[in-house]
C-alpha cells in the first residue's frame, strides 16, 4: 500500500507539470482546450523516439516541450486567424496528433527498457528508489516552472494574458492584440503538458499512442481540487496567483492518491475513466454547493437579525 501511495505521489507530481499547462488554457484564457490529449501523448512520442536513437534524456525532454509548443501553436493559429471556435481548433489539432504521433513512432508504442533516462541516471548515481527519484526531480521542475510562471504573468505581456479570460472586449480596448495573447497563452500552455509527457514517457520507460487519452480530464479535475482544498486551509491565501499555481500541483498530486487508494480496495481497472468522470463532476459540484449553502447561511443569519430588531 505504502509503495503504490509513493508511486501515486511521483507521478502526480509529474502530471502536475501537464496541469499547470491546463491551468493557463482553462483558468487564464476560460478555454477547455482539448489539444492536451494530443500534446501530451507527442511529447512522449517524441521523447521516446529520441531516446531510443541515443539522444541525451534532457534534450530529449526539451524536444518534447517544443512539440507541444507547436501544437499549440498549431492551435492558436486555427483560433485567431481562421477564428475557428477554440474547443473545435483543439479538437482539429488533436485528432490530427493521432496520426503525426504513429508516423512520429512508426508503431502504436516504444519501450524504453534498454534506454538510459533521468530518472535511470539519477537514480544511479544516488542510489535511491525510482519513484522517490521521480518525486525529487518533478518537484524541482515543478518548483522551476511555477517560479518561472509567477514571474513571466506578472510581466506586461503575461498580464495581458490573464486579462484577456477576464474580460477580451476591455484589452482590446485598451489597444492589446489579443490574437497575439491568445496564441502566447496556447503555446505556452502545450509546451508544459509536451514537457509533461516527455517527463511521464522517461518515468514510466515507453510511450503509447493513447497515453494522452482523458489527459484534458485528469487535468481540469486536478484544478478544480486544488483550489476546493485550497480554500479550506484557513493560512492559504488563494487569491495570490502563486498560490493558484501551487494548488494545481497539489490537486494532481490528490487526485492521483485518491485513484491509488481505491485501485487499492479492489476497484477494476476498467472502471477508472468513470471513476476520473464521477471525481470531475463532484470536484466542480462542490464549490457550487458550498457557495449556495454559505449564501443561505447568510440569508437566515440577515433575517434572524432582521427579527431582532
Amino acid at each position: 500500500m505504502g509503495l503504490a501511495l509513493l508511486s501515486a505521489v511521483s507521478q502526480g507530481i509529474l502530471w502536475g507539470i501537464m496541469v499547470l499547462g491546463v491551468f493557463i488554457t482553462y483558468k487564464l484564457l476560460d478555454i477547455a482546450d482539448l489539444t492536451v490529449d494530443g500534446s501530451f501523448a507527442l511529447g512522449g512520442c517524441v521523447c521516446a523516439v529520441l531516446v531510443v536513437g541515443g539522444v541525451d534524456p534532457v534534450v530529449a525532454v526539451l524536444a518534447a516541450m517544443l512539440a507541444g509548443m507547436i501544437a499549440g501553436a498549431v492551435t492558436g493559429f486555427l483560433h485567431t486567424v481562421f477564428e475557428i471556435p477554440a474547443i473545435l481548433a483543439g479538437i482539429l489539432t488533436q485528432i490530427g496528433l493521432w496520426s503525426i504521433n504513429l508516423r512520429i513512432m512508426g508503431k502504436s508504442n516504444t519501450p524504453l527498457l534498454k534506454s538510459d533516462t533521468i530518472f535511470s541516471v539519477v537514480g544511479d548515481l544516488t542510489g535511491l528508489s525510482s519513484n522517490t527519484v521521480a518525486m525529487i526531480v518533478g518537484v524541482g521542475i515543478a518548483v522551476i516552472i511555477i517560479a518561472l510562471l509567477y514571474w513571466f504573468f506578472g510581466t506586461e505581456i503575461g498580464s495581458a494574458c490573464r486579462a484577456t479570460g477576464n474580460n477580451e472586449a476591455m484589452v482590446r480596448a485598451l489597444g492589446v492584440n489579443t490574437k497575439v495573447t491568445k496564441m502566447i497563452a496556447l503555446t505556452l500552455s502545450n509546451g508544459l503538458v509536451g514537457l509533461s509527457g516527455g517527463l511521464i514517457c522517461e518515468s514510466q520507460k515507453y510511450a503509447d499512442i493513447g497515453m494522452g487519452t482523458g489527459a484534458i480530464v485528469i487535468g481540469l479535475a486536478a484544478i478544480v481540487i486544488g483550489e476546493v482544498l485550497w480554500r479550506v486551509l484557513p493560512w492559504a491565501k488563494l487569491h495570490s496567483f502563486g498560490g493558484r499555481l501551487t494548488a494545481a500541483v497539489v490537486g494532481s498530486v490528490v487526485y492521483f492518491l485518491i485513484r491509488a487508494i481505491v485501485l487499492q480496495m479492489g476497484m477494476d481497472a476498467n472502471d477508472m475513466k468513470l471513476l476520473s468522470a464521477i471525481i470531475v463532476a463532484l470536484a466542480l459540484c462542490i464549490p457550487v454547493v458550498w457557495e449556495k449553502y454559505q449564501l443561505r447561511r447568510k440569508y437566515k443569519l440577515a433575517l434572524r437579525d432582521e427579527g431582532g430588531r
